[in-house]
Protein backbone atom coordinates (compact mmCIF):
# COMPACT_ATOMS: atom_id res chain seq x y z
CA UNK A 1 0.00 0.00 0.00
CA UNK A 2 2.57 2.54 -1.09
CA UNK A 3 -0.11 4.82 -2.53
CA UNK A 4 -3.42 5.26 -0.75
CA UNK A 5 -6.33 7.68 -0.97
CA UNK A 6 -7.17 9.79 2.04
CA UNK A 7 -10.31 11.88 2.53
CA UNK A 8 -10.26 15.05 4.62
CA UNK A 9 -13.71 16.49 5.48
CA UNK A 10 -13.90 20.21 6.27
CA UNK A 11 -16.40 23.03 6.75
CA UNK A 12 -18.51 23.75 3.68
CA UNK A 13 -17.06 26.73 1.82
CA UNK A 14 -13.49 26.23 3.05
CA UNK A 15 -12.34 23.44 0.73
CA UNK A 16 -9.82 25.72 -1.03
CA UNK A 17 -8.08 26.51 2.27
CA UNK A 18 -7.72 22.80 3.12
CA UNK A 19 -6.55 22.02 -0.41
CA UNK A 20 -3.72 24.56 -0.05
CA UNK A 21 -2.71 23.03 3.30
CA UNK A 22 -2.55 19.54 1.79
CA UNK A 23 -0.48 20.76 -1.15
CA UNK A 24 1.88 22.53 1.28
CA UNK A 25 2.41 19.17 3.02
CA UNK A 26 3.53 17.82 -0.35
CA UNK A 27 0.60 15.56 -1.23
CA UNK A 28 -1.27 15.27 -4.52
CA UNK A 29 -4.93 16.28 -4.69
CA UNK A 30 -7.25 13.63 -6.15
CA UNK A 31 -10.49 15.63 -6.09
CA UNK A 32 -12.34 18.38 -4.28
CA UNK A 33 -16.01 17.97 -3.33
CA UNK A 34 -18.37 20.02 -1.20
CA UNK A 35 -17.13 19.64 2.35
CA UNK A 36 -14.14 17.38 1.66
CA UNK A 37 -10.82 17.04 -0.15
CA UNK A 38 -9.44 13.68 -1.32
CA UNK A 39 -5.69 13.30 -1.77
CA UNK A 40 -3.02 10.67 -2.40
CA UNK A 41 -0.38 9.71 0.13
CA UNK A 42 1.18 6.78 1.95
CA UNK A 43 1.00 5.42 5.49
CA UNK A 44 3.15 8.31 6.72
CA UNK A 45 0.63 10.74 5.23
CA UNK A 46 -1.95 9.51 7.76
CA UNK A 47 0.37 10.65 10.55
CA UNK A 48 1.37 13.97 8.99
CA UNK A 49 -2.17 14.90 7.95
CA UNK A 50 -3.56 14.24 11.42
CA UNK A 51 -0.79 16.11 13.21
CA UNK A 52 -0.22 19.06 10.85
CA UNK A 53 -3.49 19.95 9.07
CA UNK A 54 -5.24 22.86 10.80
CA UNK A 55 -8.51 22.95 8.83
CA UNK A 56 -9.46 19.26 8.35
CA UNK A 57 -12.15 17.78 10.58
CA UNK A 58 -10.73 14.26 10.40
CA UNK A 59 -8.70 12.00 8.08
CA UNK A 60 -10.34 8.96 6.49
CA UNK A 61 -8.46 6.10 4.83
CA UNK A 62 -10.52 5.42 1.71
CA UNK A 63 -11.49 1.77 1.30
CA UNK A 64 -13.50 2.19 -1.90
CA UNK A 65 -16.48 3.70 -3.70
CA UNK A 66 -19.34 2.26 -5.72
CA UNK A 67 -22.86 2.90 -7.06
CA UNK A 68 -25.85 1.56 -5.12
CA UNK A 69 -29.57 2.27 -5.35
CA UNK A 70 -30.90 -0.78 -3.42
CA UNK A 71 -29.92 -2.31 -0.09
CA UNK A 72 -29.04 -5.51 -1.92
CA UNK A 73 -26.54 -3.58 -4.04
CA UNK A 74 -25.20 -1.85 -0.92
CA UNK A 75 -24.65 -5.23 0.75
CA UNK A 76 -22.98 -6.83 -2.29
CA UNK A 77 -20.71 -3.89 -3.12
CA UNK A 78 -19.68 -3.48 0.54
CA UNK A 79 -18.91 -7.20 0.72
CA UNK A 80 -16.73 -6.87 -2.41
CA UNK A 81 -14.38 -4.43 -0.66
CA UNK A 82 -11.08 -5.93 0.66
CA UNK A 83 -11.82 -5.51 4.36
CA UNK A 84 -9.25 -8.12 5.38
CA UNK A 85 -6.56 -5.79 4.06
CA UNK A 86 -7.38 -3.31 6.82
CA UNK A 87 -9.11 -5.12 9.69
CA UNK A 88 -7.28 -7.92 11.55
CA UNK A 89 -9.04 -10.94 13.07
CA UNK A 90 -9.47 -9.26 16.46
CA UNK A 91 -10.22 -5.77 15.10
CA UNK A 92 -13.25 -3.90 16.46
CA UNK A 93 -15.23 -2.55 13.50
CA UNK A 94 -18.54 -0.76 13.08
CA UNK A 95 -20.13 1.85 10.81
CA UNK A 96 -19.81 4.89 13.05
CA UNK A 97 -21.63 7.30 10.75
CA UNK A 98 -23.59 7.26 7.49
CA UNK A 99 -24.61 10.41 5.65
CA UNK A 100 -26.89 10.46 2.59
CA UNK A 101 -27.60 13.35 0.23
CA UNK A 102 -29.83 13.13 -2.84
CA UNK A 103 -29.66 9.32 -2.79
CA UNK A 104 -32.32 6.63 -2.91
CA UNK A 105 -30.82 4.99 0.14
CA UNK A 106 -31.28 7.55 2.88
CA UNK A 107 -31.84 5.81 6.23
CA UNK A 108 -28.55 6.09 8.19
CA UNK A 109 -29.43 3.29 10.62
CA UNK A 110 -30.35 0.86 7.83
CA UNK A 111 -27.20 1.76 5.86
CA UNK A 112 -25.06 1.18 8.95
CA UNK A 113 -26.68 -2.15 9.79
CA UNK A 114 -26.48 -3.59 6.26
CA UNK A 115 -22.88 -2.51 5.74
CA UNK A 116 -21.82 -4.05 9.05
CA UNK A 117 -23.45 -7.36 8.06
CA UNK A 118 -21.66 -7.27 4.69
CA UNK A 119 -18.32 -6.63 6.37
CA UNK A 120 -18.87 -9.52 8.80
CA UNK A 121 -19.77 -11.86 5.93
CA UNK A 122 -16.63 -10.91 4.01
CA UNK A 123 -14.34 -11.34 6.99
CA UNK A 124 -15.99 -14.63 7.96
CA UNK A 125 -15.11 -16.01 4.54
CA UNK A 126 -11.56 -14.66 4.55
CA UNK A 127 -10.64 -15.55 8.15
CA UNK A 128 -12.74 -18.74 8.34
CA UNK A 129 -14.29 -17.55 11.58
CA UNK A 130 -17.93 -17.61 12.65
CA UNK A 131 -17.59 -15.02 15.42
CA UNK A 132 -15.11 -12.19 15.93
CA UNK A 133 -13.77 -11.24 19.38
CA UNK A 134 -13.52 -7.53 18.40
CA UNK A 135 -11.23 -6.93 21.37
CA UNK A 136 -8.40 -5.38 19.38
CA UNK A 137 -7.78 -1.95 17.85
CA UNK A 138 -10.83 0.07 16.73
CA UNK A 139 -11.61 0.57 13.03
CA UNK A 140 -14.61 2.96 12.83
CA UNK A 141 -16.13 3.17 9.34
CA UNK A 142 -17.67 6.30 7.85
CA UNK A 143 -19.75 6.33 4.67
CA UNK A 144 -21.04 9.13 2.42
CA UNK A 145 -23.82 8.68 -0.14
CA UNK A 146 -24.10 11.42 -2.74
CA UNK A 147 -26.45 10.93 -5.69
CA UNK A 148 -26.31 7.15 -5.21
CA UNK A 149 -22.49 7.10 -5.18
CA UNK A 150 -21.19 5.47 -2.00
CA UNK A 151 -17.78 6.41 -0.58
CA UNK A 152 -16.39 4.32 2.26
CA UNK A 153 -13.50 5.21 4.55
CA UNK A 154 -11.98 4.17 7.88
CA UNK A 155 -11.63 7.01 10.38
CA UNK A 156 -7.98 7.41 11.34
CA UNK A 157 -8.56 10.37 13.68
CA UNK A 158 -11.15 9.27 16.19
CA UNK A 159 -12.18 12.40 18.06
CA UNK A 160 -12.63 15.26 15.58
CA UNK A 161 -9.43 17.14 14.74
CA UNK A 162 -10.89 20.41 16.00
CA UNK A 163 -10.27 18.94 19.46
CA UNK A 164 -6.68 20.12 19.82
CA UNK A 165 -6.61 19.35 23.52
CA UNK A 166 -6.27 22.91 24.84
CA UNK A 167 -9.93 23.90 25.12
CA UNK A 168 -11.68 21.79 27.73
CA UNK A 169 -13.81 24.74 28.77
CA UNK A 170 -15.43 27.14 26.31
CA UNK A 171 -17.14 30.50 26.60
CA UNK A 172 -20.51 31.26 25.07
CA UNK A 173 -21.10 30.37 21.40
CA UNK A 174 -17.58 29.04 20.75
CA UNK A 175 -16.16 28.79 17.26
CA UNK A 176 -14.38 25.52 16.48
CA UNK A 177 -10.61 25.46 16.26
CA UNK A 178 -10.61 24.21 12.66
CA UNK A 179 -13.02 26.93 11.52
CA UNK A 180 -11.05 29.62 13.33
CA UNK A 181 -7.81 28.47 11.70
CA UNK A 182 -9.41 28.42 8.23
CA UNK A 183 -10.84 31.92 8.62
CA UNK A 184 -7.47 33.29 9.72
CA UNK A 185 -5.94 31.69 6.62
CA UNK A 186 -8.49 33.55 4.46
CA UNK A 187 -7.04 36.85 5.66
CA UNK A 188 -3.65 38.40 4.84
CA UNK A 189 -2.65 38.31 8.53
CA UNK A 190 0.88 37.13 9.26
CA UNK A 191 2.75 36.79 12.53
CA UNK A 192 4.50 40.14 12.04
CA UNK A 193 1.15 41.97 11.98
CA UNK A 194 -1.04 43.10 14.90
CA UNK A 195 -4.10 41.01 15.68
CA UNK A 196 -6.96 41.92 18.03
CA UNK A 197 -10.15 40.00 18.83
CA UNK A 198 -12.55 42.29 20.77
CA UNK A 199 -15.02 39.42 21.39
CA UNK A 200 -12.39 36.82 22.18
CA UNK A 201 -14.53 34.47 24.28
CA UNK A 202 -12.48 31.35 25.02
CA UNK A 203 -9.66 32.73 22.86
CA UNK A 204 -9.86 30.36 19.91
CA UNK A 205 -8.98 32.83 17.12
CA UNK A 206 -6.02 34.18 19.06
CA UNK A 207 -4.72 30.79 20.18
CA UNK A 208 -4.93 29.39 16.63
CA UNK A 209 -3.11 32.48 15.30
CA UNK A 210 -0.41 32.18 17.96
CA UNK A 211 0.05 28.48 17.17
CA UNK A 212 0.50 29.40 13.51
CA UNK A 213 2.99 32.11 14.43
CA UNK A 214 5.05 29.70 16.55
CA UNK A 215 4.58 26.86 14.01
CA UNK A 216 3.00 24.59 16.62
CA UNK A 217 1.32 21.65 14.89
CA UNK A 218 -2.35 21.49 15.93
CA UNK A 219 -2.36 17.74 16.57
CA UNK A 220 0.92 17.29 18.40
CA UNK A 221 -0.63 17.09 21.87
CA UNK A 222 -3.42 14.59 21.22
CA UNK A 223 -3.87 10.97 20.19
CA UNK A 224 -5.45 9.35 17.13
CA UNK A 225 -7.33 6.12 16.52
CA UNK A 226 -4.89 4.98 13.83
CA UNK A 227 -1.97 4.99 16.28
CA UNK A 228 -3.25 1.53 17.30
CA UNK A 229 -3.24 0.22 13.71
CA UNK A 230 0.15 -1.47 13.86
CA UNK A 231 -0.94 -3.77 11.01
CA UNK A 232 -1.14 -0.72 8.70
CA UNK A 233 1.08 2.03 10.13
CA UNK A 234 4.44 1.29 11.82
CA UNK A 235 4.82 3.14 15.14
CA UNK A 236 8.01 4.73 13.85
CA UNK A 237 6.00 6.81 11.37
CA UNK A 238 4.06 8.41 14.22
CA UNK A 239 7.26 9.06 16.15
CA UNK A 240 8.88 10.66 13.08
CA UNK A 241 5.93 12.98 12.48
CA UNK A 242 5.73 13.97 16.15
CA UNK A 243 9.47 14.59 16.27
CA UNK A 244 9.28 16.86 13.23
CA UNK A 245 6.40 18.74 14.83
CA UNK A 246 8.52 19.32 17.93
CA UNK A 247 11.53 20.44 15.90
CA UNK A 248 9.47 23.02 14.01
CA UNK A 249 8.26 24.93 17.08
CA UNK A 250 9.69 28.45 17.23
CA UNK A 251 10.15 29.57 20.83
CA UNK A 252 11.99 32.73 19.88
CA UNK A 253 9.20 34.64 18.12
CA UNK A 254 7.40 37.75 19.35
CA UNK A 255 3.87 38.72 18.43
CA UNK A 256 1.30 41.47 19.08
CA UNK A 257 -1.85 39.41 19.63
CA UNK A 258 -4.55 40.76 21.93
CA UNK A 259 -7.93 39.56 23.13
CA UNK A 260 -10.70 41.52 24.84
CA UNK A 261 -13.94 40.43 26.45
CA UNK A 262 -16.16 42.28 28.90
CA UNK A 263 -16.77 39.08 30.89
CA UNK A 264 -14.00 38.53 33.45
CA UNK A 265 -14.80 34.82 33.88
CA UNK A 266 -14.47 34.27 30.12
CA UNK A 267 -11.06 35.98 30.09
CA UNK A 268 -9.91 33.54 32.78
CA UNK A 269 -10.98 30.64 30.57
CA UNK A 270 -9.15 32.14 27.58
CA UNK A 271 -5.94 32.53 29.58
CA UNK A 272 -6.18 28.93 30.76
CA UNK A 273 -6.72 27.68 27.20
CA UNK A 274 -3.72 29.68 25.97
CA UNK A 275 -1.54 28.13 28.68
CA UNK A 276 -2.70 24.65 27.70
CA UNK A 277 -1.80 25.41 24.07
CA UNK A 278 1.63 26.71 25.07
CA UNK A 279 1.07 30.19 23.63
CA UNK A 280 0.05 32.27 26.66
CA UNK A 281 3.31 34.25 26.37
CA UNK A 282 2.24 35.43 22.88
CA UNK A 283 -1.26 36.69 23.75
CA UNK A 284 -2.36 39.59 25.96
CA UNK A 285 -5.89 39.13 27.32
CA UNK A 286 -7.78 42.00 28.89
CA UNK A 287 -11.22 42.60 30.39
CA UNK A 288 -12.49 45.30 28.04
CA UNK A 289 -15.69 46.28 26.22
CA UNK A 290 -15.75 46.61 22.43
CA UNK A 291 -16.34 50.34 22.89
CA UNK A 292 -12.79 50.52 24.25
CA UNK A 293 -11.26 48.89 21.16
CA UNK A 294 -8.09 50.85 20.36
CA UNK A 295 -4.44 50.45 19.40
CA UNK A 296 -1.68 53.04 18.87
CA UNK A 297 -0.21 51.37 15.77
CA UNK A 298 -1.46 51.19 12.18
CA UNK A 299 -2.18 48.36 9.75
CA UNK A 300 -3.53 45.91 12.29
CA UNK A 301 -6.20 43.23 11.99
CA UNK A 302 -9.41 42.59 13.83
CA UNK A 303 -10.55 38.97 13.41
CA UNK A 304 -13.55 38.07 15.52
CA UNK A 305 -16.72 36.10 16.13
CA UNK A 306 -19.17 38.64 17.61
CA UNK A 307 -22.51 37.61 19.16
CA UNK A 308 -25.10 36.43 16.62
CA UNK A 309 -28.17 36.84 18.81
CA UNK A 310 -29.55 33.32 18.51
CA UNK A 311 -31.89 34.01 21.43
CA UNK A 312 -34.53 36.72 21.07
CA UNK A 313 -33.43 38.77 24.08
CA UNK A 314 -29.85 38.79 22.78
CA UNK A 315 -30.93 39.74 19.27
CA UNK A 316 -32.58 42.91 20.55
CA UNK A 317 -29.19 44.12 21.79
CA UNK A 318 -27.35 43.47 18.49
CA UNK A 319 -28.00 46.79 16.69
CA UNK A 320 -26.32 48.78 19.47
CA UNK A 321 -23.52 46.22 19.83
CA UNK A 322 -22.63 46.22 16.12
CA UNK A 323 -22.97 49.99 15.94
CA UNK A 324 -20.52 50.39 18.85
CA UNK A 325 -18.16 47.90 17.18
CA UNK A 326 -18.27 49.86 13.91
CA UNK A 327 -17.72 53.20 15.68
CA UNK A 328 -14.66 51.84 17.51
CA UNK A 329 -13.24 50.25 14.38
CA UNK A 330 -13.45 53.48 12.36
CA UNK A 331 -11.04 55.07 14.83
CA UNK A 332 -8.41 52.47 13.97
CA UNK A 333 -6.67 54.22 11.10
CA UNK A 334 -5.72 51.85 8.25
CA UNK A 335 -6.87 48.64 9.99
CA UNK A 336 -8.74 45.69 8.46
CA UNK A 337 -11.62 43.82 10.09
CA UNK A 338 -12.79 40.25 9.46
CA UNK A 339 -15.84 38.93 11.27
CA UNK A 340 -18.07 35.87 11.03
CA UNK A 341 -21.74 36.32 11.86
CA UNK A 342 -25.21 35.03 11.02
CA UNK A 343 -26.72 38.42 11.92
CA UNK A 344 -28.41 39.65 8.73
CA UNK A 345 -27.98 43.36 9.58
CA UNK A 346 -24.24 43.19 10.26
CA UNK A 347 -23.25 45.69 7.55
CA UNK A 348 -26.14 48.04 8.31
CA UNK A 349 -25.20 48.56 11.94
CA UNK A 350 -21.45 48.16 11.51
CA UNK A 351 -21.81 51.18 9.25
CA UNK A 352 -19.96 49.94 6.19
CA UNK A 353 -20.51 47.54 3.32
CA UNK A 354 -18.02 44.68 3.33
CA UNK A 355 -15.38 44.64 0.60
CA UNK A 356 -15.84 40.86 0.39
CA UNK A 357 -18.43 38.50 1.78
CA UNK A 358 -18.11 34.72 1.94
CA UNK A 359 -20.88 32.26 2.87
CA UNK A 360 -19.71 29.60 5.32
CA UNK A 361 -21.63 26.96 7.23
CA UNK A 362 -20.76 26.83 10.91
CA UNK A 363 -22.27 23.40 11.54
CA UNK A 364 -25.83 23.75 10.23
CA UNK A 365 -25.86 27.52 10.78
CA UNK A 366 -25.41 29.67 7.68
CA UNK A 367 -23.00 32.48 8.43
CA UNK A 368 -21.08 35.09 6.45
CA UNK A 369 -17.44 36.02 6.73
CA UNK A 370 -17.44 39.80 6.31
CA UNK A 371 -14.15 41.30 5.13
CA UNK A 372 -13.56 45.02 5.66
CA UNK A 373 -10.16 45.62 4.12
CA UNK A 374 -7.81 48.43 4.99
CA UNK A 375 -4.83 49.64 2.95
CA UNK A 376 -1.70 47.56 2.65
CA UNK A 377 1.24 48.76 4.76
CA UNK A 378 4.20 50.30 2.92
CA UNK A 379 6.93 47.82 2.08
CA UNK A 380 9.65 47.84 4.68
CA UNK A 381 12.92 49.40 3.59
CA UNK A 382 11.58 50.36 0.17
CA UNK A 383 12.79 53.94 0.35
CA UNK A 384 16.10 52.90 1.81
CA UNK A 385 16.74 50.41 -0.96
CA UNK A 386 16.59 47.42 1.35
CA UNK A 387 15.54 44.24 -0.45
Amino acid sequence: MDRIELIAPCHFGLEAVLKREILDLGYEIARVDDGRVTFYGDAAAVCYANIFLRTAERILWKVGSFHAVTFEELFDRTKDLPWETYIPKNGKFWVAKAASVKSRLFSPSDIQSIMKKAMVRRLQERYHLEHFPEDGAPYPIRVFLMKDEVTVGIDTSGVSLHKRGYREVSGKAPITETLAAALIMLTPWRKERILVDPFCGSGTFLIEAAMMAADIAPGMNRSFTAEKWTNLIPRKLWYDAAEEAGDRIRDDIQADIQGYDKDRSVIKIARRNAREAGVDHLIHFQERDVRELSHPKKYGFVITNPPYGERLEEKEALPELYRAFGDSFRKLDSWSAYLISSYEDTEKYFGRKADKNRKIYNGMLKTYFYQFQGPKPPRRGKDAGVK
